[in-house]
């Protein structure tokens, strides 16, 4: 099975696609915090805050919620930690750093698409809610942060849209506030698949069905929000039945419009008119840049028609916050997966590794290669400013030599500050593609909708030329280090 077969070897097997099962699997190795009696309005969202701050930070997942019945809950952090991302990914829980990122890529290279598989039943058709019955406020939607414009349901949602000309079924993660009872809004970025269909029918003058899940498993979140995981044209359910080695099932009828996952906790289904004939003011909300930049303006809404819903339904929360802890783990895999085969297939060769730094998100984009000729680094950060998710929204790519661990912050760190030249090391990249989120974006280029930014290189390799004459790192050997844990393990603690 190759030289990973030790601990890929869990992934090959059909993994449960629930996220009840992912829950019980981060319960049984101790990383679940049951929290009884927090109010939805800005106490969930506190509690999640702190505990992510924490350096042994837990999933959470809060019940009896006040106003609310036992029963509706809500989880957040559950996938803030490289443990809880391997368990996500149907791993040992021990597998970390590169080696995680390694493991999704190599799932991502050689993925085999597997259409979603129609049923009549799940357990998501358990309750439903349509016409005057829709109350979407029976839900304990948090208002998560002090200066978001109202509750936000959709966090770590999978908004489903169906192109009118192709049938094309694309799934996206964006933000969901809660305007009334029987209304939601919407907040998605220009450029974004999502978008792009949605305007299609607003073009015509129609409303657009769509449908939103808001309690959704860690494989449907990952394609959900890794843009590059699914090209335009794929479903995204073909994806997550790759990644889980079985279909997704899906329950498509005259009430659902299209096909909504059968083992989601709930899903709203509704029609959103043109912004033009019906829209609200959504926002602000905190984003993941730890600022409110795209504030509040009006934006299209949903009429919701029906909610499916499980008994005892989990909302799955996934606020950001600032600094960003440990929270963005789990989406930076696959993005920094993607950017990984994105760049060789681009022809860069030697790559050792790719990183988004916890601290920085999409902002620090780190890639480790093993340098073989004049140019090899600035050529690899071109590559990743020419992929998707590695040309959206950013600032800086760290370019790092092979003998530094791009998931290692401090070493990352070392390496710019004894190999980067500021005269001859830096670059910038103008006008790439980012987004109304971004803070940095001036008022006046924000009024003309132009939301484009500079990028900077980072080249924090050791100079090509004379590479052979950079001074000697002074530190153990990868092999002794090895050599050492493993005759000291009890001692050091491993």
């Amino acid at each position: 099975m190759g030289k990973n077969s030790n601990i890929i070897a869990r992934s090959e097997t059909q993994q449960d696609l629930t996220l009840r099962t992912f829950i019980d699997r981060v319960d049984a190795v101790q990383e679940l915090k049951q929290i009884s009696g927090a109010n939805w309005d800005l106490e969930i969202g506190a509690i999640t805050e702190v505990s992510a701050s924490l350096s042994q930070s837990s999933a959470l997942l809060f019940d009896n919620i006040v106003g609310y019945p036992k029963g509706f809950r809500v989880t957040t952090n559950a996938l803030a930690s490289q443990k809880r991302s391997a368990l996500a990914l149907g791993l040992d829980a021990q597998v970390s750093g590169l080696q995680l990122v390694k493991t999704v890529r190599d799932k991502l290279e050689h993925l085999e698409l597997i259409p979603p598989k129609k049923v009549a039943d799940g357990p998501v058709l358990e309750n439903m809610d349509s016409g005057s019955k829709v109350n979407i406020l029976k839900f304990p939607a948090p208002r998560w942060h002090r200066e978001d414009g109202g509750r936000y349901i959709g966090t770590m949602d999978a908004v489903i849209t169906k192109d009118p000309d192709t049938g094309w079924v694309n799934i996206g993660t964006y933000r969901t506030q809660v305007h009334d009872e029987k209304t939601l809004g919407v907040y998605m970025s220009p450029g974004k698949h999502g978008k792009i269909i949605l305007q299609k029918y607003w073009s015509q003058g129609k409303a657009a069905p769509i449908a939103i899940s808001c309690g959704i498993d860690p494989v449907m979140f990952a394609v959900a929000s890794t843009a590059s995981l699914a090209p335009s044209g794929v479903c995204e359910y073909e994806v997550a039945g790759g990644l889980a080695n079985r279909p997704v099932e899906v329950i498509d009828n005259e009430l659902t419009f299209f096909p909504i996952p059968a083992q989601a906790e709930m899903v709203f289904v509704g029609e959103t008119p043109p912004p033009a004939v019906q829209s609200r003011e959504e926002g602000p909300f905190a984003e993941w840049t730890g600022y409110y930049a795209s504030g509040s303006r009006n934006e299209m809404i949903v009429n919701v028609k029906h909610v499916f819903y499980r008994n005892d339904p989990i909302i799955t929360g996934f606020p950001h916050f600032k600094p960003f802890y440990s929270t963005l783990v789990y989406p930076s895999l696959f993005i920094a997966a993607s950017i990984w085969n994105t760049i060789e297939k681009a022809g860069v060769p030697e790559v050792q590794g790719v990183w988004l730094m916890e601290s920085g998100y999409h902002n620090f984009i780190v890639v480790s290669l093993r340098q073989k000729y004049a140019g090899h680094s600035r050529q690899a950060a071109h590559a990743v400013l020419g992929s998707r998710s590695g040309g959206y929204h950013g600032r800086f790519i760290v370019l790092v030599d092979d003998d530094v661990d791009p998931s290692n912050v401090s070493d990352v760190l070392w390496a710019i500050g004894t190999r980067c030249d500021p005269a001859t090391s830096l670059e910038v990249a103008q006008s790439c593609w980012s987004s109304p989120l971004d803070p940095r974006i001036t008022p006046e280029e924000r009024q003309k909708a132009n939301f484009t930014s500079s990028r900077g290189i980072i080249d924090a390799c050791k100079p090509f030329t004379w590479m052979k004459e950079y001074p000697r790192t002074s530190t153990i050997s990868a092999e002794d280090f090895e050599k050492t844990m493993q005759k000291w393990a009890t001692i050091l603690g491993r």
